[in-house]
């Protein structure tokens, strides 16, 4: 991927985060780790970055505060609607927690049709945030899933 494509930094709001699982950090670290290594993001009709990514929820909206390479000079603020994603996110929720029980008690029938039910909802909510995020931004489909990931992750209440 080329340098000037891509998200160099990124970070959550952490205001709002009282407490997260073991399980939602490791989700959250493994997120952070596999976009750093390989993503393509480039915001459309800007020279390129690298970029630094601060990403947010406010008055429910998702917002993507874009700055070159941990720059502080803004150069865009992206912000989503959060309602199209509120079915999407609370199946996912629900479907992910009936997983992590599924994989203490050890059914690998259940583990394995719950896991393809988890990737389906999370494709989904990808497929969304990259289409939502096309005007603005280039983003190729495994990018959007790890900025979804970190969606889900910033939309835990605690």
């Amino acid at each position: 991927m080329s340098e000037r494509r891509r998200i160099a930094q990124i970070t959550l709001d952490e205001r709002t985060v009282i407490h997260r699982s073991p399980d939602i950090e490791h989700e959250r670290r493994v997120a952070i780790y596999d976009l750093l290594e390989r993503n393509l993001f480039a915001l459309i009709g800007h020279a390129g970055g690298p970029y630094s990514v601060h990403l947010s929820l406010q008055e429910d909206r998702l917002v993507l505060r874009v700055s070159v390479d941990a720059g502080t000079d803004e150069l865009e603020r992206m912000q989503v609607p959060l309602a199209p994603f509120r079915r999407i996110i609370k199946d996912y929720f629900t479907v992910c927690e009936s997983y992590y029980q599924a994989i203490k008690r050890g059914g690998l029938q259940q583990i394995e049709a719950l896991d393809m039910g988890r990737r389906g909802l999370h494709n989904e909510g990808s497929e969304l945030l990259r289409e939502r995020l096309g005007p603005r931004a280039e983003i190729d489909l495994e990018t959007a899933r790890r900025l979804f990931t970190l969606l889900c992750v910033l939309h835990i209440k605690a």
